[in-house]
């Protein structure tokens, strides 16, 4: 069990997180929010990288802090992943296993050959990293976090620049590691969410808004989210206002929008997408930042 009890970083220019309380079981969770949520702060604190102004992180009744510093118990991903070139996966895994010490190396090359099957590049193992693919390298990145999140894996937009095929194959991956950790997934590709996760973090301008099922953060565009088909001439002189997308038919414009009215008199309620309530949600925000 990963709890956060009232949590928060607050810098000089304000607060990047708010203080906010959440409790994460095992399973795969998502964390959604634009630019400047305060996802990454977020991330940081949980993964025990960055010290909390208020509260703290605990993993099985210990402070994360305490388990980042012994090298245990968690591993992180982050967005950007940097290895070196001339080392292959095996020999890059096996050097991160030897830092956090621990098994003698016969035990080592065991846990790496383990994550190396998991993530699917137990055939290229021996292969220096510079002949990697971009998905592929992000594997490895998920190999390594792997190595250590023995009870939390936190990923950072780790399907990013992916091809379909490779996505599917990186969320099949991440859904074998919920099965006995926590694991938080952060991405701008609610696709991913939606095909991955049960419950969904929301956070918005550095407060939480929400933490629930996704069918429950689709739920916010309830009685919202209208479609109908039209006319080309008639599309011409629409309003754009709420319009989520217009895809051309053989018999004219199919059209989708949230708005609290019916866009058009042609207009029909339809269940919401995931998409559709995390849009509604934060259209019903106030703006402005933190202070």
């Amino acid at each position: 069990m990963l709890t956060a009890c009232k949590l928060g970083k607050q810098y000089k220019t304000g607060w990047a997180l708010r203080p906010l309380t959440l409790e994460l079981g095992p399973g795969l969770h998502g964390l959604l929010g634009p630019n400047g949520a305060g996802k990454s702060t977020l991330l940081r604190l949980l993964a025990g990288m960055l010290a909390p102004t208020t509260g703290d992180a605990l993993l099985r009744g210990s402070s994360v802090r305490d388990f980042r510093r012994s090298g245990s118990r968690i591993g992180y991903l982050p967005q950007n992943i940097r290895v070196l070139p001339q080392f292959s996966a095996r020999q890059w895994l096996l050097h991160a296993a030897s830092l956090q010490g621990g098994g003698s190396l016969a035990e080592r090359r065991r846990k790496v050959d383990e994550v190396l099957e998991q993530v699917n590049l137990l055939g290229e193992a021996d292969l220096p990293a510079r002949h990697y693919s971009y998905g592929m390298t992000k594997r490895l990145g998920v190999a390594q976090a792997l190595l250590s999140a023995g009870d939390l894996l936190i990923v950072d937009e780790p399907t990013a620049g992916l091809d379909p095929e490779e996505r599917i194959r990186l969320r099949r991956v991440l859904a074998e590691a919920a099965a006995t950790r926590v694991v938080l997934l952060s991405t701008h590709v609610l696709g991913d969410i939606g095909a991955s996760c049960r419950e969904v973090i929301v956070l918005g301008e550095g407060r939480l808004l929400y933490h629930g099922s996704t069918q429950g953060l689709a739920g916010f565009a309830e009685d919202r989210t209208w479609a109908w088909e039209t006319s080309e001439n008639e599309w011409r002189r629409m309003p754009l206002g709420g319009l989520l997308s217009a895809r051309r038919t053989e018999e004219g414009i199919l059209c989708r929008a949230l708005s609290d009215r019916p866009p058009s008199p042609f207009a029909e309620r339809v269940e919401p997408t995931l998409e559709e309530g995390y849009l509604s949600l934060m259209n019903r925000q106030p703006s402005g930042g933190p202070t």
